[in-house]
């Protein structure tokens, strides 16, 4: 596992309950801001029974990229976490978004 490996995985298990972050952010915080693609293949490539929480970061939009099972999956956990999605599937990141700078 490289650094920027590591670095995304240290970054986003420390986004708070309740909060989000997008893959630019976790990107911006790892020391590679040009990189949130990079970010959003390595959470793609989790486990299934993964401890990180991997659901609490989406894209620079507000809105959860995946489709599927696991895209459903992201929206019961943000919404068990008190995380309100719009009736056109985006979140407010003014509301939940954390505070990188």
């Amino acid at each position: 596992m490289n650094d920027f490996t590591q670095q995304v995985f240290a970054f986003v298990y420390q986004v708070p309950v309740g909060k989000v972050a997008t893959y630019g952010d976790i990107a911006k915080l790892a020391g590679m801001p040009s990189h949130a693609r990079q970010v959003g293949k390595i959470l793609s490539n989790l486990p299934a029974d993964t401890k990180l929480p991997w659901y609490r970061i989406v894209n620079s939009q507000g809105k959860i990229s995946l489709q599927g099972e696991r895209g459903d999956y992201q929206r019961q956990q943000l919404a068990a976490e008190g995380i309100l999605l719009s009736a056109h599937g985006s979140i407010s990141l003014r509301t939940y978004r954390i505070v990188t700078s």
